[in-house]
């Protein structure tokens, strides 16, 4: 009885961790180049079960196998390239990357409060008081030296290779574009930053163009994203009913059986 409790406790825990990727993704429909999170379910290793001198010979007859659950595995996030919206603004930046490998892709190369190296596709810059080009949260954007990019202020020019040139046509920098051959062993931070768990990505050797003046879309499929919530919410509710039915049956046990007439 006790598997079955505990096989619809972890189908519920499985359906909530579900529920909260999803709202995660929804939530950030509107972040420009918000990667979508992807989560796969998988069994735990199913028991076989035998029953003992089952044979005429002996031994064990096999009865057939148990399912003893199920889990989600870790969220993984799906780099596909996402539409791009026109904004105007000059500190608005998209990057579209070319053909590339499956799982691969391009990087904007950014900091994070603490000064280390982060990735991130969020093109919605800035520039501070210091005329250092920063994203929204005011981290650096790094230039392909590593360093701040300064472009003193907002009249500068984004070419489609990357190279970043005052109105005036002198050359700034390049912004730092890193290949990630394996994208889905990133992980999130926040704000929009990914961490690479193999240290730093080297430099972009790719075909990719920097749009300047659009914003790159979330990836994220509103339709669905919300199919796929209302199915999760209906599992754990299934999931929810089945633990009440063995509660039942639990408290049936313990307070009737035995009990003399």
């Amino acid at each position: 009885m006790l598997r079955g409790f505990y096989g619809a406790a972890s189908g519920m825990i499985t359906q909530q961790r579900r529920t909260e990727m999803l709202t995660d993704n929804i939530s950030n429909l509107r972040t420009p180049g918000y990667k979508e999170d992807h989560g796969s379910i998988r069994t735990f290793p199913e028991m076989l079960l035998q029953a003992r001198g089952g044979s005429s010979f002996g031994g064990s007859t096999p009865i057939g196998s148990l399912a003893t659950g199920v889990y989600m595995q870790e969220r993984t996030p799906n780099v596909s390239q996402g539409d791009l919206m026109e904004t105007g603004n000059a500190t608005d930046a998209a990057l579209l990357q070319g053909a590339l490998p499956e799982n691969a892709a391009l990087f904007f190369t950014v900091t994070n409060e603490e000064g280390e190296v982060r990735y991130t596709r969020n093109g919605n810059w800035a520039v501070d008081g210091a005329g250092f080009l920063t994203t929204g949260e005011g981290y650096y954007v790094l230039g392909a030296d590593g360093e701040p990019l300064d472009v003193e202020n907002e009249n500068f020019r984004l070419l489609e290779d990357g190279t970043v040139m005052h109105e005036n046509g002198e050359v700034i920098g390049q912004v730092g574009i890193a290949y990630a051959e394996n994208a889905n062993d990133m992980v999130k931070e926040g704000n929009s930053l990914l961490r690479s768990e193999a240290g730093e990505l080297p430099a972009a050797d790719a075909d990719f163009q920097l749009q300047q003046g659009f914003l790159e879309r979330s990836n994220v499929d509103a339709n669905r994203t919300m199919t796929e919530l209302m199915s999760a919410y209906r599992l754990f509710e299934s999931n929810q009913r089945i633990m009440q039915a063995y509660d039942q049956n639990m408290q049936r046990a313990v307070n009737d059986v035995g009990r003399l007439g």
